[in-house]
């Protein structure tokens, strides 16, 4: 199925006098006819939903369509997107580790990795994402475990050269990690450049109506976790499952089954059967949403460039920006709806912009179909540093402007008599 059609249709086919919309299986669990289909349950041989910290219907469905829509072997829906991103990294890595990031990454991700992560005794060496192949190179250590990065990164607006990260990953035998939250499989496919895993904060644009947190994590079944020997969690016998080996279990469905079964049995950062429904109510429409907001957004970019007030901008649409030509690679649909811009003057006229909008909502999300913006500064980015906010291509001016649904007419006049406020 195309797209626009796996959106609507993938995951879940009713029977014969079934019902047409996703069934919500509100139950926390599921009764069985004997002891040994429970038995095989927990023993992994047998599939069906038994606990729905583990699996439901409803979220399976949902899962199943999302691997459908990247080009996965399989997906874990998680309570969140910072779940995905914590996930996929524990299933691969633990304590003595280490790990590749970009350094333009969301800033809750900035301070999951280099805080909690380091806590948990995983180091974190965050790159800039635009050197060399010899310079990026020159940071693998031999117990590097994986790179990580966003298609699009928030609120830095960069955009990922995927197969140059892929090839660093895989000449030292280590998967890639791509966060696609903002481009969404509708404009890019991280696998098709050669990503290994990919991550989702589904709270964006794939529920886009801003009523449901989530998060996923997909497989691409292509990489070879015993190829390198670095990865004894998926090749080596799990006691907690009787010996079981999971490469040798489930084959390309090998890591996605770990998450599954080993992580989110013990941290339970489950998606709930409402929460799937609701975010495959969102799933539906993406298609169509994903490239309005994109065309939104470049009308609304193309104004803010020619602005006085604005002392740069970031969003890759525009023919000027620096990501332009990667764009134009990996995201020719379009490149969402998020937009970076400073305004000149600093804190204080950003702040006082801010404030005169009336239309644009002052809200710390991003990426629905209500247009908003935040100062991440002072918000999603507080708890970083002046230099690892530099780090992050942010300046006191910047402001993030998620542009949505709104007749773009609509959405201009209220920049401009923003803009006229902070003139007065």
């Amino acid at each position: 199925m195309r797209p626009e059609t796996a959106c609507i249709h993938a995951g879940y086919e009713p029977g014969n006098g079934g019902a047409r919309a996703l069934p919500v299986y509100q139950s926390t669990t599921f009764t069985f006819d004997s002891t040994e289909h429970v038995g095989a349950l927990f023993d992994l041989t047998a599939g069906d939903a038994f606990y729905t910290r583990l699996g439901n219907p409803t979220v399976d469905a949902v899962e199943k369509k999302i691997a459908a829509l990247e080009g996965g072997v399989g997906a874990l829906c998680t309570s969140s997107g910072q779940a995905a991103s914590m996930l996929s990294i524990l299933n691969i890595a633990q304590a003595g580790d280490h790990i590749l990031c970009s350094s333009a990454i969301y800033g809750g991700t900035f301070n999951l990795f280099g805080v909690t992560l380091k806590k948990l005794g995983i180091e974190v060496t965050f790159i800039d994402e635009d050197a060399s192949l010899e310079e990026l190179q020159a940071l693998v250590q031999p117990n590097t475990k994986a790179v990580f990065g966003e298609t699009i990164a928030n609120p830095a607006l960069t955009v990922l050269d995927i197969e140059k990260m892929a090839q660093l990953a895989h000449s030292n035998g280590i998967p890639l990690i791509v966060d696609n939250t903002f481009a969404t499989p509708i404009l890019c496919r991280p696998f098709d450049f050669g990503a290994d895993i990919i991550v989702h904060s589904t709270t964006k644009y794939m529920d886009g109506h801003a009523v449901q947190m989530g998060g996923v994590i997909v497989d691409s079944g292509k990489f070879d976790w015993g190829a390198s020997g670095k990865f004894p969690g998926l090749t080596e016998p799990d006691a907690s499952y009787h010996g079981l080996r999971y490469t040798e279990a489930f084959g390309e469905a090998a890591y996605i089954t770990k998450a599954r079964v080993q992580l989110m049995r013990d941290m339970g950062t489950c998606q709930t059967p409402m929460g799937a429904f609701l975010l495959d109510l969102g799933l539906q429409t993406l298609p169509l949403r994903i490239r309005q907001h994109s065309k939104n957004a470049l009308t609304v970019a193309e104004y803010l460039e020619q602005q006085p007030d604005v002392e740069f901008i970031n969003y890759p649409g525009l023919a000027s920006d620096k990501y332009h030509a990667l764009a134009e690679k990996y995201l020719p649909e379009g490149t969402a709806g998020v937009i970076s811009f400073s305004i000149k003057g600093g804190r204080d006229r950003a702040a006082k912009f801010i404030d005169s909008l009336k239309l644009v909502s002052l809200e710390v999300h991003v990426a629905d179909i209500h247009s908003c913006i935040l100062h991440p500064a002072t918000a999603t980015h507080r708890q970083l540093t002046d230099e690892q906010l530099v780090a992050c291509g942010i300046t006191p001016g910047l402001v993030r402007l998620s542009v949505g649904l709104e007749n773009v007419e609509d959405i201009l006049d209220d920049i401009k008599q923003a803009f006229a406020a902070i003139a007065e």
